[in-house]
């Protein structure tokens, strides 16, 4: 699972299996997202690993679903940060 920087300051969150190639792909090829397409040059700002494809689908989809300000605390390591930003749940 990977988070990318965008031009205008945009985040974008990806997954795949090999980081350095589908970076490359965003910045410079038809074959990244459109969303990157758009803003680019991009940057890479944040990654993990994970067991399986699966499960950094999994890490992907929760982190897009956060607020840039929790992305920024990831990003930056402060990790004891993130509780308090989460966004409440609605029923």
């Amino acid at each position: 699972m990977y988070i990318l920087e965008c031009a205008d300051g945009s985040f974008y969150v990806g997954s795949t299996w090999d980081l350095d190639r589908r970076v490359a792909q965003h910045n410079t090829a038809d074959q990244g997202a459109a969303y990157t397409r758009r803003r680019r040059p991009v940057r890479l700002v944040y990654c993990e690993q994970s067991e399986s494809i699966a499960d950094a689908y999994a890490r992907e989809k929760q982190i897009q679903g956060w607020s840039r300000a929790k992305r920024r605390a990831l990003i930056e390591g402060r990790l004891g940060d993130l509780p308090g930003l989460s966004r409440p749940q609605h029923p």
